[in-house]
């Protein structure tokens, strides 16, 4: 259970018509955003360029001390996994399509890779990594909630939280029209600003809190880099 500066957060069940009215709707939710991200794999080409690749690499390689024990979550065909074994440090990659851990196993063989249920518990025990990198993630995260309760069970007391997302200011939103940052059938759930992602981390209670918009004009950005302390 995680205690917010609001209100006590945790995964809660809501029974309205009985365990089998709503269970059949959950597991066909759950199916199909499975199928979703290993199709996506599977058709994706095997090399890609990921965005702004060389800042965020820097970004990550910015937050590793030595010693860390880090969790790559959402760590897709493992490009900044590899990023992670090549500074030394013990890391593990989560990811919820196998179809792309395949592809990370390829190229970083000798790194323990784990697949998560696409609205489950991680596959980790709590306290257990000093760092968690997530890039281009919390943006497809359907329940944000539990996704960062999560986040902050296996971080170890005193653990950081580094992630990157793409930055969704008024002028950028306005002018680009909101379809095209959140198409309906799209996998990008939820939009932020400096501002909203800031008061997210607050609510869950992260300290130390830093969210800097960085790539493009000053009114156009292109990326929100972010930073917190369990």
């Amino acid at each position: 259970m995680i205690a917010s500066k609001h209100r006590l957060i945790e995964p809660v069940t809501v029974n309205l018509s009985g365990p089998r009215c709503r269970a059949a709707p959950e597991r066909r939710y759950r199916a199909a955003i499975k199928d979703y991200y290993e199709d996506l794999w599977e058709r994706l080409p095997e090399e890609l360029a990921a965005p702004d690749f060389e800042r965020r690499r820097s970004f990550l390689l910015g937050e590793v001390r030595p010693g860390d024990r880090v969790l790559d979550l959402g760590c897709g065909d493992g490009v900044f996994t590899a990023a992670l074994t090549g500074a030394g440090v013990a890391v593990v990659g989560v990811d919820v399509a196998e179809a792309a851990l395949t592809r990370a196993r390829r190229r970083s063989p000798s790194v323990d890779f784990r697949l998560a249920p696409v609205d489950g518990p991680l596959p980790l025990a709590d306290c257990s990594v000093e760092l968690v990198w997530a890039s281009e993630v919390v943006e497809h995260v359907a329940d944000t909630a539990r996704w960062l309760s999560e986040v902050r069970r296996v971080l170890a007391p005193g653990g950081r939280l580094a992630l990157t997302t793409p930055s969704h200011g008024r002028l950028r939103v306005t002018l680009g029209g909101v379809q095209r940052f959140s198409e309906p059938l799209g996998d990008h759930l939820h939009l932020y600003t400096k501002r909203s992602l800031t008061g997210l981390l607050g609510e869950f209670d992260f300290g130390s809190v830093s969210v800097r918009a960085v790539g493009g004009p000053p009114l156009l950005r292109r990326s929100l880099f972010a930073r917190a302390l369990r």
